[in-house]
């Protein structure tokens, strides 16, 4: 009995490890090579798949999500000869799993070797500055070539990205000077044009300020001379609407003399010709009402005049 439970043991074994290997479930995003006596027979996609135990094997399960592998620094020599380090980031995904199988040993190793052989070609055509500016014109290129290359791999490279460009520790300490210089031209320029808008600004602004200031005198000037005018011929209205006499002109003149003379530079003063008949007017009134003269007169006792005429301006010395 001993050697015939043995055996059903063994057959449960055998059934079970054949149950095993002939149902096969594959996740989602994955894909399986099935192989059948070493030779490609079919590729197994997601969910339940049934294959001939011990007859077909799994060769390979791929991945078929995008994927980011990152590359070590690589040396690169730029067209002015220097040398700098470039990080890259490679986003791909397997889109034919026989083909990223059997086409390539190592599709991870040959996309980066790729990467760098065709990073140097595109760097090599390049000095530093435009390397340094330039980090999407690369990132394009560097896609097509290898997007290309790829394509019969089975692998869709959808982008490359340079994670950073380290250019020597000299080259580094002489673009820091350079853009320390700039940041302080650029500094000094701003300030001359604040100084220079400033002084526009102040100018324009005693520019308008005189403006209104003159604007204002000659408003103010002409409001005095046509108060003045205005006041003159009220005067001179007044004046011709009174009809003053002789008496009353003279008495005018005398009141204008001190006037005439006033101020410390005057060194000579007019006196007008009419002034002299304007005193003979005014000793005339004032004769009426004095004694009467002793030659006597049929006018009221006026005194003669003399025959010699007054003056026309006098020299007077400057008043203290």
């Amino acid at each position: 009995m001993q050697p015939i439970i043995i055996v059903l043991i063994i057959l449960v074994v055998l059934v079970f490890i054949a149950l095993i290997k002939t149902i096969q479930v594959i996740p989602q995003a994955s894909a399986a090579i099935v192989e059948r006596f070493g030779r490609y027979t079919r590729t197994l996609n997601a969910g339940l798949n049934i294959v001939v135990p011990f007859i077909d094997t799994i060769r390979n399960r791929v991945d078929l999500r995008e994927q980011v592998v990152p590359f070590p620094p690589q040396p690169v020599i730029t067209q002015d000869n220097l040398v700098v380090n470039i990080d890259t980031v490679i986003y791909y995904q397997v889109t034919d799993a026989r083909a990223a199988t059997y086409e390539v040993a190592s599709y991870i190793q040959a996309i980066e070797q790729l990467t760098v052989t065709t990073l140097r070609n595109i760097i090599g055509g390049m000095d530093l500055e435009r390397t340094l500016t330039s980090r999407e014109e690369i990132n394009a290129a560097l896609r097509g070539v290898l997007d290309e290359a790829t394509g019969r791999w089975g692998i869709r490279v959808n982008r490359v990205e340079l994670k950073a460009i380290e250019p020597p520790t000299s080259i580094q300490d002489s673009m820091e000077k350079q853009m320390r210089a700039d940041r302080d031209k650029r500094a000094a320029i701003l300030t001359a044009e604040g100084v220079r808008q400033s002084e526009i600004l102040t100018a324009e602004g005693e520019k308008q300020a005189a403006i209104l200031r003159a604007e204002g005198e000659a408003r103010s000037a002409a409001l005095r001379a046509e108060g003045e005018a205005q006041a003159i011929r009220t005067v001179f209205e007044s004046i011709h609407a009174g009809d003053p006499d002789q008496k009353l002109l003279s008495y005018q003149y005398l009141q204008m003399l001190p006037k005439i003379a006033e101020g410390d530079a005057n060194k000579l003063w007019i006196v007008p010709s009419e002034i002299g008949d304007a005193l003979k007017g005014l000793g005339g009134a004032l004769g009426n009402f004095g004694p009467p003269s002793p030659t006597g007169g049929g006018d009221g006792g006026a005194p003669k005049t003399s025959t010699r005429k007054a003056p026309t301006y006098r020299e007077q010395p400057p008043l203290e």
